[in-house]
């Protein structure tokens, strides 16, 4: 069973960062991809980032202000937001993909506001 556990949300004022944290724990042998995803009120799920065989790869809208890095000893994967903007509340979302299966943890929230 593989466990993603999220922190780091919280409410924030525009223009400020936030930096995301998702630890992966459980019995595999080696996580492929790890990602970030969001979904806002009323909206569907949507990608943020992703990283994965030496690739990283950003949604339009956060390219430029924010950062996905990834520790690989301690199975955990990073989303640094900057310059953050009220369109960017929403629930975020680690997902992993090991031996070919996604998984994905609880969601934390996101909220930028003034």
């Amino acid at each position: 069973q593989v466990q993603l556990v999220e922190s780091g949300g919280g409410l924030v004022q525009p223009g400020e960062s936030l930096r995301l944290s998702c630890a992966a724990s459980g019995n595999f042998f080696r996580i492929y991809t790890m990602g970030w995803y969001r979904q806002g009120l009323g909206n569907e799920r949507e990608l943020v980032a992703l990283i994965g065989g030496g690739n990283t790869n950003y949604a339009d809208d956060v390219k430029g202000r924010s950062t996905i890095s990834r520790d690989a000893a301690k199975n955990t994967v990073y989303l640094q937001m900057n310059s953050l903007k009220p369109d960017d509340s929403a629930v975020y979302y680690c997902s992993a993909r090991i031996s070919g299966a996604d998984y994905w943890g609880q969601g934390t929230q996101v909220t930028v506001s003034s």
